[in-house]
C-alpha cells in the first residue's frame, strides 16, 4: 500500500511541477521550399529538443501552422514561437486567427515570428505585428536577399547572453517596417548591408527605392529585434532560418534559444542556453520534398 502511495504521489508531484512550467507553443508551418530550406518543423523540433534540457520550462510543436484545437494548445500558454511562410499564406492572417493571437498578447502571452513568419500583409497583420513584436516585413519596403551579414557589437540583453558574433549567409530580411521612433524596440542583429545585396530589379521583396538609397548610405541594417509591448508582453523577431543548417550553428541557435526563454518570461542563464546540435540532430524531421 504504502508503495502505491508513494507512487501516486510521484505522480502528482510529477504533473503538478509539469503544471507549473512555462509553457512554449511551437507552430511549424507546412512544407515549402526547396530541401533543406523553409524546414518549419524540423527546425521547431530541433529547438524544442533544446528547450527540453532547461528546467522550469516544457513545449509542444504544432504542424501546419495551426493546432486542430487551439483551446487545448494555447490554454496556459507563456510564448508563441512560428515558424512558417508569410505573406497571404501566413497562418495567422487565416479565418479568425488574428483575433485568438490578439487575445493572447492583450494576456501577457510573448510572440516570437522566425523568418518568413515575419511577413504579414500591409493590409492585414501589419498593425498587429507592429503592435506584438516591434516590426515586421513590408513588401515593397523591405528586401530578402542571400548575404552574409558582419554583425555589429550585440547589445547587453538577456537574448544575447553568451552569444558570441558570428557571421553566416542566409535570407537575411533586412530594411523592415518598425513601430514609430522604434518605441520599446532594441536592435538585436544589425549589419550594413553590401551593394551586392541591391543587384535584383525592383519588385515586392527584391528592391525599390528606398532601400537602394539606405544601401547606398550605409545604414546598419536591422535583422534581429526585441521589444516591449505596453501590456507587458515581450515580442521578438528574427528574419534568418532560410537554411536548415544555420541551425548548427551554436550562437545563432543561442541567440533564439535565449529570445524565446526571454518573452515566456522566463530568466535566461548568464551564459545563455546551453545546447548541443549534430549533423544527425540536423538530418531530423526533414520534411520529404
Amino acid at each position: 500500500m504504502r508503495r502505491v502511495l508513494f507512487a501516486l504521489f510521484a505522480v502528482a508531484t510529477a504533473l503538478t511541477a509539469a503544471a507549473g512550467d512555462a509553457k512554449i507553443v511551437f507552430l511549424a508551418g507546412p512544407p515549402s521550399h526547396g530541401p533543406g530550406e523553409h524546414e518549419h518543423r524540423a527546425g521547431c523540433l530541433l529547438l524544442k529538443s533544446c528547450l527540453d534540457a532547461v528546467p522550469g520550462v516544457s513545449s509542444e510543436v504544432y504542424s501546419n501552422g495551426w493546432p486542430q484545437n487551439p483551446g487545448a494548445a494555447f490554454a496556459g500558454a507563456a510564448t508563441v514561437v512560428i515558424y512558417s511562410d508569410g505573406g497571404g499564406g501566413h497562418p495567422f492572417l487565416q479565418a479568425d486567427r488574428l483575433k485568438t493571437i490578439g487575445e493572447l498578447m492583450k494576456q501577457g502571452v510573448g510572440l516570437v515570428c522566425l523568418h518568413y513568419a515575419v511577413e504579414p500583409t500591409k493590409e492585414a497583420g501589419e498593425k498587429e505585428f507592429l503592435d506584438w513584436i516591434g516590426g515586421c516585413f513590408e513588401t515593397d519596403w523591405s528586401v530578402n536577399p542571400d548575404w552574409r551579414p558582419e554583425f555589429k557589437p550585440l547589445p547587453k540583453h538577456p537574448s544575447t547572453r553568451g552569444v558570441k558574433l558570428f557571421s553566416l549567409t542566409d535570407e537575411w530580411y533586412f530594411h523592415m517596417r518598425f513601430r514609430d521612433g522604434m518605441k520599446g524596440v532594441l536592435p538585436i542583429l544589425s549589419a550594413v548591408a553590401p551593394e551586392s545585396t541591391m543587384r535584383r530589379s525592383d519588385g515586392p521583396h527584391e528592391g525599390n527605392p528606398a532601400v537602394r538609397e539606405a544601401v547606398k548610405r550605409g545604414e546598419p541594417q536591422i535583422v534581429a529585434w526585441a521589444c516591449e509591448r505596453p501590456d507587458g508582453g515581450r515580442g521578438f523577431g528574427f528574419t534568418g532560418g532560410h537554411y536548415h543548417k544555420n541551425w548548427g550553428n551554436d550562437d545563432l541557435r543561442k541567440l533564439v534559444l535565449n529570445a524565446i526563454l526571454r518573452t515566456a518570461k522566463v530568466e535566461v542563464p548568464a551564459a545563455g542556453i546551453q545546447s548541443k546540435v549534430t549533423e544527425e540532430d540536423l538530418k531530423r524531421n526533414l520534411d520529404r520534398k
